[in-house]
């Protein structure tokens, strides 16, 4: 039984990794179970999404501490890119965490969200639905041609 949680735990422990702002192929990894076939879609599904939705939560609440520290010579980001994040967020509204599941700029926007004091029950359900909908399409296409 222990044998059959320790694939499912590197799944996780990628997934997650991968929504931070840390390279991974969460993709791969979760490829690579269903391949198996040991897993039911489901059980994979649900572990690949629950990881990946907490390494956005981690960016978020990087994003939600990051402004304490603006004013430091090391901080990332300059008055005016906070600025254009926010113009961005304004104009294409919070519905733009939906694309969290996108490479590259999913996670900025998770961060940004944080940053710009998204309220975190709409953070929360945008990227439940952006995570878990990017893994039922990849399990879906999986399966399709497998």
């Amino acid at each position: 039984m222990a044998e059959m949680i320790w694939p499912l735990a590197g799944l996780f422990l990628i997934s997650l990794s991968a929504a931070t702002l840390l390279p991974g192929g969460s993709e791969a990894a979760l490829l690579a179970l269903a391949s198996l076939s040991t897993y039911s879609a489901l059980t994979l599904l649900v572990v690949a999404s629950t990881g990946n939705i907490l390494g956005s939560i981690l960016n978020y609440l990087l994003g939600r501490i990051a402004l304490r520290f603006q004013d430091r010579v090391w901080f990332p980001a300059s008055a005016s890119q906070l600025e254009k994040a926010q113009n961005w967020f304004s104009r294409w509204g919070y519905w733009a965490v939906l694309l969290a599941w996108m490479p590259l700029i999913g996670d900025p926007i998770t961060v940004a969200a944080g940053v710009l004091r998204m309220g975190f029950g709409l953070f929360l359900l945008l990227v439940t639905i952006s995570k878990t909908l990017r893994y039922m399409v990849v399990l879906g296409l999986f399966n399709l041609f497998a």
